[in-house]
């Protein structure tokens, strides 16, 4: 029997101070933010090593901060604690009964970096006599983008957001926003060390490349650029599900990878991500809105269109 199948499960409450210390670069202004002492969150840190076997903060005479294993680690944390609050919300709308359900499905870029903005501007927009039970109860699913337009075909999304060059047949679609993709490096790798951070796409395929997974409309775009300059991906490259997974694992190893400026632009701002140009390749692409063809929309479900197409930039 492995290790986890034998521990007990890590607190959410340290999952919340080592998420806070990767946010805000310090323990204390996580404990700041957290409303303890510090003392207590350094506490909790130390016991959440103990418990994973792992070293998260290296400490020293000069304060502590977070070890790249942490920083690696903080992204699985977040994604535990947004399903946890996604549970205290579902049991919340159990509590206050039905509502209109819209079931929308997002690629990975939109759900994570979008998808939170337009709830936010929906939530905004209630009126102040509307009661709990008049507002769009919103399901979402996060896929890549090939399914998410196979959910709005076959009736199971109500509306689909993608991020591919194409749309299927049977779909209509609208973009909501523009966006580029980056070519992104970790702060150590060789690469972030030039004066000027340009590369080739000739050393770009020839480098430890690691992309989403066939389907993902950031690999589609990616390809697409390649093969408007005679290239294409070698073959047999590994691949991650997730901009979250990727971001990690090209911060704490010499891969590069391709994502959307959304997912990177935090750690390219921290520093903990380089991004390089790579001239002739050009990685812009459309974030698109897509609904089944001759579908009616019902009311909900046009107010959340109406919402995300208002913002669009």
């Amino acid at each position: 029997m492995d290790r986890a199948s034998t521990s007990p499960r890590t607190s959410l409450a340290a999952l919340d101070v080592l998420v806070a210390t990767d946010t805000h670069g310090s323990i204390s202004a996580a404990a700041r933010v957290l409303g303890i002492s510090q003392p207590s969150a350094s506490a909790t840190l130390r016991r959440l090593e103990r418990s994973l076997g792992l070293d998260i903060v290296a400490r020293s005479s000069r304060g502590s901060q977070l070890t790249e294993t942490g920083r690696a680690f903080a992204v699985w944390a977040r994604s535990v604690l947004d399903a946890s609050d996604a549970l205290e919300r579902a049991a919340a709308a159990l509590r206050e009964g039905p509502a209109h359900r819209v079931r929308l499905a997002a690629s990975m870029t939109v759900a994570e970096h979008l998808v939170p903005r337009w709830l936010a501007l929906l939530a905004d927009g209630t009126s102040p006599d509307e009661s709990s039970h008049d507002r769009p109860e919103v399901e979402l699913a996060v896929r890549n983008s090939q399914d998410v337009m196979e959910l709005v075909l076959s009736g199971e999304a109500d509306l689909g957001f993608v991020e591919g060059s194409t749309v299927r047949r049977g779909l209509r679609s609208r973009t909501v926003q523009h966006d580029s993709l980056a070519v992104v490096v970790g702060s150590q790798h060789p690469w972030a060390q030039r004066r000027r951070r340009t590369v080739t796409v000739t050393e770009l395929l020839g480098a430890r490349l690691v992309v989403r997974e066939p389907g993902s409309g950031t690999r589609d775009i990616f390809e697409r650029a390649l093969a408007r300059m005679g290239e294409s991906l070698p073959d047999h490259l590994p691949s991650l599900g997730s901009s979250a997974a990727l971001s990690a694992s090209v911060r704490i190893s010499d891969s590069v990878t391709v994502l959307s400026e959304l997912a990177v632009a935090d750690d390219v701002s921290r520093g903990s991500l380089v991004r390089l140009d790579v001239p002739g390749l050009d990685l812009g692409r459309r974030l698109r809105m897509v609904w089944r063809e001759g579908a009616e929309m019902s009311a909900p479900t046009r107010r959340i269109a109406a919402t995300v197409t208002a913002r669009q930039g």
